[in-house]
């Protein structure tokens, strides 16, 4: 087995793969600053873009289990402000399983490249899941509510802001109560981009036109929101799959919820769905310019892949790769 034959030479980033919950490969390529040639670390902190709506969705299900709001839910009935445009019948469900049909701030069938939605709003104006609201309200329905499924950012800050009117406090201070300190992510969280701490690295998008890489800081949301934007470590996902497959964060039977499909063939609540050789699992997974990330967990084989890169780098198909080398015949399948 040669992982190493799949990693582009140019590759900036950090991989860890675990098998049978044996380390297989747990290496730092690349530099966290390229000006100054500071490489990454196994501690490097990256950031994971739109991975991080699984968080999102393990705090909408603690709530949900505590009886605070109801999976079939409308969210009109818990979400003080108005939605003039978002239709009434709109469900938790359908916001978990981007089955809502609410008109996406970021539609990718409009917009190709994440960075073009701040050549007219700018985005250091954006440090809370309210700031985005003039992106998204005046988005008329794009269809009916459970008719598809449509990948939509809207809709989970939307669920970001039903977690902040129901626990009257910033869903990121929610989610390091609920899931980062009792799972022991202390890397980990929602950080300005003009207050990083210590050991992130930065993010860079590669300039065709002057063959040279610029900082994302303009390119990005300035603080992450329910659709994205939070910062990890890979020892800290590491620690996340663990506590939460255990059922220590939600119980077992919420956790398998949402590691089943509940939309098309591939989306759960908050996770992807991959199948190999017939048997479903989980992957987190996240793409902003700069910025590239997935992170799956195979409970049946225990085989557990993370890849991140701070040069966006395709993440993608080094995950095929390196999933095909653990398994014959494989039928790796991903959206």
């Amino acid at each position: 087995m040669n992982l190493k034959q799949s990693i582009p030479p140019d590759f900036s980033g950090f991989i860890q793969i675990t098998s049978n919950n044996e380390p297989v490969l747990f290496e730092a390529f690349g530099n966290r600053d390229l000006p100054n040639q500071i490489k990454n670390t196994a501690d490097t902190i990256f950031g994971t873009a739109s991975g991080s709506k699984t968080f999102v969705a393990v705090a909408i299900m603690k709530l949900i289990e505590e009886k605070k709001i109801g999976i079939d839910q409308p969210i009109n009935q818990i979400i003080s402000y108005p939605l003039p445009n978002i239709d009434p019948g709109v469900t938790i469900h359908q916001l978990l399983n981007h089955t809502s049909g609410i008109g996406d701030y970021y539609d990718e069938d409009e917009l190709t490249d994440y960075a073009e939605l701040w050549e007219d709003f700018p985005n250091y104006k954006i440090r809370k899941n309210s700031d985005l609201l003039p992106l998204f309200i005046d988005k008329k329905m794009t269809a009916a509510p459970g008719e598809k499924f449509q990948y939509n950012n809207t809709g989970y800050v939307l669920l970001a802001a039903i977690i902040e009117e129901l626990t009257q406090q910033p869903f990121d201070s929610y989610l390091k109560k609920l899931i980062f300190e009792p799972a022991g992510m202390s890397s980990t969280g929602y950080f300005s981009l003009d207050r990083l701490p210590a050991n992130v690295a930065n993010a860079y998008v590669y300039d065709e036109k002057l063959e040279d890489y610029y900082s994302n800081i303009y390119s990005i949301d300035a603080k992450g929101t329910g659709a994205g934007g939070c910062f990890t470590t890979l020892k800290d996902l590491e620690r996340f799959w663990q506590v939460f497959s255990q059922g220590k964060i939600i119980s077992k039977q919420a956790v398998h919820m949402m590691q089943t499909t509940q939309a098309s063939d591939y989306y759960g609540y908050g996770f992807w769905i991959a199948k190999k050789n017939e048997h479903p699992f989980p992957y987190m997974q996240g793409h902003d310019p700069g910025v590239s990330f997935i992170s799956s967990y195979d409970p049946v084989s225990t085989l557990a892949i993370t890849i991140m890169s701070n040069l966006g780098q395709d993440v993608w198909t080094m995950h095929k790769a390196f999933s095909a080398q653990f398994f014959e015949n494989d039928e790796f399948v991903e959206k």
